[in-house]
């Protein structure tokens, strides 16, 4: 019997006018196995696209494409010579998917398994169990919560999620640094030595290795249950095997600080090859593109200018991604990965934070023109069947945070180059940060202005910092009925990851939760705030937890529909609710 080396991962890839809902898998099986055939809904699909062969292994991505019809429906699918069988749900044409939202899928330090207060997949065992009643365990006992979506969803057999969003770290390739004895060994160097460290050919090659195999190593352990166990293990694997993923990268899915260290230590020969190696495999693994379709970032030559920030050429997606007809919709002429998926009344912007990043710099010129170009052609609400309700924002750093300003000054006078201590670095990460806080503001315009112009909502969906938490950024010098105005942030972070536990941390929490009270004066009208957590008597709450997202009714209700957003919490014993609703747009009478 075939051995899966990885997968099956699904991977939205966009919808089309012809009710076409695509979704492809990724599948690694050893060489020696040969192609496995995949069955969808009893007929066999296509032949799949080689994506990688590396190191004896190979890499395919299936098209699951399936048309959607007035009703949602749950497809099956399998493996032939292969144990298991897996489902997704499909959902009516024109109607809002219903999503789940995480991030932060392992451990920046591997000590962090000892902070936490129940088993590593607790939080994936009850995102799963939210989503499927048919992997839940003997005696599952459902909450208040739960039983208000069984009548809609498992009592008619369906899947409560049709998209799994997963909005940063969704590897961490930290461990690098202690695997690799030559790693190891430049970390003692004498920093002047460490920016001129050579990368030879050999070390290069064990770079490649760990950033190709470290994905099946993470996202399919090999101590898993075998596939049709009676008895599954309810992980990320599974997780990413029943519910086409919505990935973007942040960080941990290079190394830890990536685009926040010194103008020097960025572009040093080993942090290169790092970056290098990290964004071929993270447009493989988590982007599903053949490896022989990725350009290479150039550096532009065209202007000078006067900056240390990176300034790529912008790559011309469209032509690059033509012969893939499962390409992602990436924004043409950006050198990172931004793309948008319209999604019936919802529009999914995903931003790539990491590929220009630099200590004054999160999105290079020429993503910025492809952004706003992009939310300027979006549909709005007058726009009949094609209307956008509302636009949902990926950011991995949360746009509205507690800003921390001490802890900055503090933080700048030790440097923020050393890879094993991550304190400097997420300081500079934030969107908060000094010398982001005008590329901030530019952003919550942009936001607000796409918010106007086309009379939709804007919210934004973050993770990162450990927390659960709800902040909203607005203008003050409008109608309180012009909710266009106000955009809320939902911040979901970690789904493995421990929260704020350890002495330390939990001192950093109580400051973290004092700073939050005061709202952060962005401009002379313009306003962010962080709000109590719902359910809550503080700002930001110290657990681990997911989000689900969810519209009202079905796309085209007249006036719009509600997003309802619920955080499930980590306790020691059970799982807490914390419910949001934001309206649909509204505008003060004329």
């Amino acid at each position: 019997m075939a051995k899966l080396i990885l997968g099956p991962v699904l991977s939205y890839r966009g919808g089309g006018a012809d009710g076409a809902w695509r979704v492809s898998a990724l599948v690694g099986v050893d060489d020696k196995t040969g192609v496995p055939s995949l069955n969808l809904d009893g007929r066999a699909v296509k032949p799949p696209v080689l994506l990688l062969q590396y190191g004896g292994r190979s890499y395919f991505r299936y098209d699951l494409t399936c048309k959607q019809g007035q009703e949602e429906r749950r497809v099956d699918y399998h493996l032939e010579g292969i144990d298991g069988q897996w489902s997704f749900t499909v959902p009516g044409k024109g109607h809002a998917p219903r999503m789940a939202y995480v991030s932060c899928n392992g451990f920046s330090d591997p000590s962090g398994i000892r902070k936490l207060i129940r088993a590593e997949n607790a939080v994936w065992e009850d995102l799963l169990c939210n989503h499927d009643r048919t992997v839940r365990p003997p005696g599952y006992e459902l909450d208040k919560e739960q039983l208000w979506h069984e009548a809609r969803t498992h009592d008619k057999g369906r899947q409560r999620f049709h998209l799994l969003l997963m909005g940063g770290d969704q590897i961490y390739f930290d461990s690098i640094w202690e695997d690799l004895k030559e790693l190891k060994g430049w970390i003692g160097l004498p920093r002047d030595e460490q920016l001129v460290f050579p990368v030879s050919a050999a070390l290069d090659r064990k770079i490649e290795a760990y950033y190709m195999q470290l994905y099946s190593s993470r996202w399919l352990p090999a101590e898993r249950y075998a596939w049709g166990s009676h008895d599954p293990t309810l992980d990320a694997a599974l997780a990413m095997a029943s519910m086409p993923t919505v990935m973007m990268w942040d960080d941990h899915d290079i190394f830890d600080g990536w685009g926040s260290y010194s103008v020097e230590m960025q572009r040093s020969p080993l942090f290169q090859r790092l970056f290098h190696h990290a964004r071929k495999a993270f447009w493989v693994f988590q982007m599903q593109h053949a490896v022989g379709l990725l350009p290479e970032l150039t550096h532009r030559s065209d202007i000078r200018v006067r900056s240390n920030d990176p300034l790529f050429e912008p790559i011309a997606w469209k032509q690059v991604l033509k012969p893939d007809k499962l390409a992602l919709p990436l924004l043409d002429q950006q050198p990172g990965f931004s793309f948008v998926h319209a999604l019936g009344p919802l529009q999914l912007v995903v931003a790539d934070l990491r590929t220009e990043r630099s200590h004054e710099q999160v999105l290079g010129p020429e993503t910025w023109r492809a952004l706003q170009g992009s939310l300027g052609a979006l549909p709005g609400s007058e726009a009949a069947a094609s209307a956008c309700q509302h636009l949902l924002f990926m950011s991995s750093v949360p746009v509205v945070h507690p800003k921390l300003s001490l802890a900055e000054a503090f933080m700048d006078g030790f440097g923020s180059d050393h890879v094993l201590d991550s304190s400097a670095d997420d300081l500079k990460d934030h969107w908060t940060n000094d010398d982001h806080e005008g590329e901030r503001k530019r952003l919550i315009e942009t936001l607000l202005k796409t918010a106007r112009d086309k009379r939709l909502r804007v919210s934004i969906l973050s993770g990162d910092v450990h927390v659960a938490a709800w902040g909203t950024a607005y203008r003050s010098d409008v109608e309180p009925q012009d909710n266009w105005a106000q955009i809320q942030q939902f911040t979901s972070t970690a789904v493995v990851h421990p929260s704020l536990v350890s002495v330390t941390e939990r001192l950093f929490f109580h400051v973290l939760n004092a700073v939050a009270k005061s709202r952060q004066a962005l401009d002379v009208n313009l306003t962010a705030e962080m709000m109590l957590f719902p359910g809550s008597n503080r700002y930001v709450l110290a657990a681990r937890n997911w989000l689900a997202l969810e519209l009202d009714t079905p796309g085209g209700a007249a006036g719009g529909a509600k997003l309802w957003t619920t955080w499930r919490c980590e306790t020691k014993g059970a799982f807490t609710n914390h419910l949001l609703a934001t309206e649909p747009v509204s505008t003060r009478p004329a």
